[in-house]
């Protein structure tokens, strides 16, 4: 049985990013965003309907300031309590899930989805002269409960950030970080630990 783009891509196989159906949530992911952007901040029913229909879950209380960037909103899962600040970019072409009691600082950027490095390895010549010619995978991010991204930090694919953990503002995270801790940089480290 054939696979869909959209399972090849939540399996963290290559995929085709032009593939039709992916294409439509995205474009949909993008009216979406549009509407919740231009609705107003006061009427949280309306706000509340849109990100149920933009988002893949979300728990009680959750707070997203517009505007917010998507690539498809569906594989984005939120807990109770949790924080968006403004003009956060969520490449979701994976599972991005963020625990409860978590908040995101403005201008973060979470990206469950890659390309080859390599010049040679990155052009996908059998897609031929269409959208999406690079090879494109992707891997879940996964931040856990109490935890705080720093505002202008940069989550790379496959990253997971242990609970109560804070990320200090600008990090670049490329590897995974642990439970009760401080780390900051670029690429962010620990430089603090927490006591349990």
């Amino acid at each position: 049985m054939n696979r869909t783009e959209k399972e090849k891509m939540l399996a963290g196989e290559y995929y085709n990013a032009a593939d039709p159906e992916l294409i439509a949530r995205w474009h949909l992911s993008k009216k979406l965003a549009k509407e919740y952007y231009e609705t107003d901040t006061t009427n949280q029913e309306q706000l509340d309907i849109i990100l149920d229909q933009l988002l893949g879950s979300r728990g009680r209380n959750v707070w997203v300031s517009a505007p917010i960037y998507v690539d498809y909103g569906e594989n984005i899962h939120l807990g109770n309590n949790c924080e968006i600040n403004m003009n956060c970019v969520f490449l979701d072409c994976n599972k991005i899930t963020i625990g409860d009691n978590s908040g995101i600082g403005p201008n973060v950027q979470i990206y469950a989805v890659g390309h080859p490095v390599d010049p040679k390895e990155r052009l996908n010549e059998s897609l031929g002269e269409t959208l999406g010619t690079w090879k494109t995978s992707s891997a879940p991010v996964t931040i856990g409960r109490n935890v705080w991204i720093g505002g202008g930090s940069i989550i790379l694919p496959g990253v997971t950030i242990g609970d109560n953990t804070t990320i200090g503002a600008g990090s670049v995270v490329s590897k995974s970080i642990p439970a009760n801790c401080l780390a900051v940089g670029s690429p962010c480290r620990v430089i603090k630990t927490f006591d349990e």
